[in-house]
C-alpha cells in the first residue's frame, strides 16, 4: 500500500513539475538576463564586485566589458581568502561547501557552493527524475531499491566550511522520500578504497530488488562487471525490475555499447550534466540527442565559439545568440560567486 501511494504521489508531483518547466522554457532568454543583473546586484559590495564596478553594470554588455573571462587560476587568489573564512569576497556569505576536484597545474580546485547554490544541485536531479516520470507516465522504480554510486560523504571542515567531493556533498541532501529505499549503507559509502567499496556494494545489492541505479558511466561499468563476473549473468537477469539508469559527469555515448552489452535487456537511460559549479542540464526528450539547459537555476551562461576561445576579444554569446550543432566553450556566472568562469567544457 505504501509503495502504491508513493508511486501515485510521484506521478502527480511529476506532472505538475513538468507543467512549470514548460513555462521556464518560454521565458529562458529574459530569465537569463534578469538573473545576471540580480546576481550582480547581490554581489556589488563584495571585493570582486567593487573591483569590477558592479555598481555600474546595468546590462549584459556592461558585464562583458567589465568582467573578463576567468579560469580557476584567475579566481584562485579570491578563493584562497574565502578558504580562510573571509566573507564578502566573491559572494556575500562564505560558502556552505567547497567541492574539491582535481585538474589544475597547482593541485586541487576548491569550487564554492553557496547556501543559495546548493538547493539547485538537488532540484536539477529531481527535475530529471520528474521529467522522466511524467514523460513515461511510469514511477514504478519508487517501489524498489535505488543506489547512487558516489564518492565518500565524509567531509572535512575548515573555518566552518565543509569540503569534499560533490557526489559526497550531495549525499547529505537526498530527499527523505528516497532515503528508505537508498543503498549502500553509510559504512560502505564512506570507504575510500574504491575497489573494495564496489565489492562491498555488490554484496549489499546483489539480492535486492534494484530499480534505479545512478552514477558516472565508468563507475557503473565497474559495478556491473563485478556483478556479471560473480553471477555469470547479465544485469537484467540479476535485477529483472531494473527500470532506470541515471548517468552524468562525462559523455555517455563512448560507454553506450559496453553498457548495453552488460545490461542484456532494456533499461531506460537518463543523461544529466552536473558539475561542482552547478547542475546545468538533463535529458528531457528520450527520442533525440540533446539536453535541456536549466536557465532559471542560479547560473548565467555565456558561450564562446570554440575556434575563438582563448583569443583576445573572443565573442561572448548569450543564449539567444547561439546556433545548434556548433561547438562552444561554456562560461558560467553563478549564485555561488563564480564570475564569467570558464569550466573547460565544450557544449
Amino acid at each position: 500500500m505504501l509503495n502504491f501511494l508513493k508511486k501515485n504521489a510521484a506521478l502527480i508531483w511529476a506532472k505538475k513539475h513538468v507543467q512549470k518547466a514548460e513555462e521556464f522554457k518560454k521565458n529562458a532568454e529574459k530569465d537569463q538576463e534578469d538573473l545576471l543583473l540580480s546576481l550582480v546586484n547581490t554581489a556589488k559590495k563584495t571585493l570582486f564586485g567593487r573591483e569590477h564596478d558592479f555598481e555600474n553594470i546595468t546590462s549584459v554588455k556592461d558585464f562583458q566589458e567589465k568582467v573578463p573571462v576567468a579560469d580557476y587560476e584567475d579566481l584562485k587568489p579570491y578563493i584562497e581568502r574565502v578558504k580562510k573564512g573571509q566573507a564578502n569576497i566573491l559572494w556575500t556569505d562564505t560558502p556552505e561547501y567547497f567541492a574539491k576536484t582535481s585538474g589544475t597545474t597547482s593541485g586541487s580546485k576548491y569550487i564554492p557552493i553557496s547556501k543559495q547554490g546548493m538547493p539547485f544541485q538537488i532540484k536539477g536531479a529531481q527535475s530529471a527524475l520528474f521529467h522522466y516520470i511524467a514523460k513515461k507516465n511510469n514511477a514504478d522504480f519508487v517501489k524498489g531499491k535505488m543506489i547512487f554510486l558516489q564518492g565518500s560523504p565524509e567531509l572535512e571542515e575548515n573555518f566552518g566550511i565543509k569540503t569534499g567531493r560533490l557526489s559526497g556533498i550531495v549525499a547529505h541532501h537526498i530527499p527523505n522520500y528516497l532515503q528508505k529505499n537508498r543503498l549502500p549503507s553509510w559504512e560502505t559509502n564512506v570507504m575510500e578504497d574504491w575497489e573494495a567499496k564496489v565489492d562491498k556494494i555488490v554484496e549489499e545489492t546483489e539480492k535486492e530488488n534494484m530499480t534505479l541505479i545512478s552514477g558516472i558511466p565508468p563507475w557503473l561499468i565497474m559495478y556491473f562487471e563485478k556483478l556479471t563476473e560473480k553471477h555469470g549473468k547479465k544485469i537484467k537477469q540479476i535485477f529483472p525490475h531494473l527500470q532506470l539508469i541515471v548517468t552524468g559527469g562525462v559523455n555517455y555515448e563512448p560507454y553506450r555499447d559496453k553498457m548495453e552489452e552488460l545490461l542484456g535487456g532494456k533499461v531506460d537511460i537518463v543523461q544529466t550534466f552536473p558539475a561542482s559549479e552547478g547542475f546545468f542540464a538533463f535529458q528531457d526528450d528520450y527520442t533525440t540527442e540533446g539536453l535541456l539547459l536549466l536557465t532559471n537555476h542560479g547560473i548565467f551562461y555565456e558561450f564562446i565559439p570554440l575556434e575563438e576561445y582563448g583569443k583576445p576579444n573572443a565573442k561572448r554569446l548569450t543564449l539567444k545568440e547561439i546556433e545548434l550543432n556548433k561547438d562552444y566553450a561554456l562560461i558560467l556566472t553563478t549564485n555561488s560567486g563564480l564570475w564569467a568562469y570558464s569550466i573547460g567544457d565544450v557544449v
